[in-house]
């Protein structure tokens, strides 16, 4: 029995402790209403997460002495039900910043340009994704009868793709003529 340490100094201490924290928390459960109805209901939603917070808080450690297991209790599914409400409360006073900014979509394609100059795989399909979306751009402007901007600098540098996606156009049209004329006359 010389290994057992008395634990009872320990226990008056924390029984001390609990009766300080009794005497702190007295006022504020006390007129807990009285107090909330003065502020605003931002700051009231506060208090009250908080308390409950503190309450719950206070029951877990109790029960985690006990040896309970804690976890399966239902003061732990509280906790975190009053840790949603901190994070709604939350969400509420820090808004989500809305995105200002925007890719630069030529610089991008000039990056990987540049960076996949060396792959001519990875080159050549990158060039027909541009010309198709090149093509599909011009096309849409065709349907909505929008003329594009050839006097743009950037129509200009990026005539070549764009010659090759009107030719792409202007041949499958003059094939779905022919098309038609050779049902027509079958």
């Amino acid at each position: 029995m010389a290994d057992v340490k008395d634990i009872t100094p320990d226990l008056d201490r924390l029984d001390s402790q609990l009766d300080d924290l009794e005497d702190a928390l007295a006022p504020l459960l006390e007129s807990l209403d009285e107090r909330a109805s003065q502020l605003p209901l931002l700051d009231r939603a506060k208090l009250f997460s908080l308390s409950a917070y503190a309450i719950e808080s206070l029951l877990f450690s109790y029960l985690r002495l006990q040896g309970a297991n804690a976890q399966d209790h239902a003061v732990f599914t509280e906790l975190k039900r009053v840790q949603q409400y901190f994070a709604k409360i939350k969400a509420i006073e820090e808004p989500e910043a809305k995105r200002s900014t925007t890719v630069n979509q030529e610089a991008a394609a000039r990056i990987l340009k540049a960076d996949l100059s060396d792959n001519k795989t990875l080159s050549s399909k990158l060039a027909e994704k541009i010309a198709e979306e090149r093509a599909k751009a011009l096309l849409k402007s065709v349907e909505t009868r929008k003329r594009p901007a050839e006097d743009s600098p950037a129509s200009a540098a990026g005539s070549g793709a764009e010659d090759q996606a009107s030719a792409k156009t202007k041949k499958k049209k003059l094939d779905k003529s022919k098309s038609k004329k050779h049902k027509q006359r079958g």
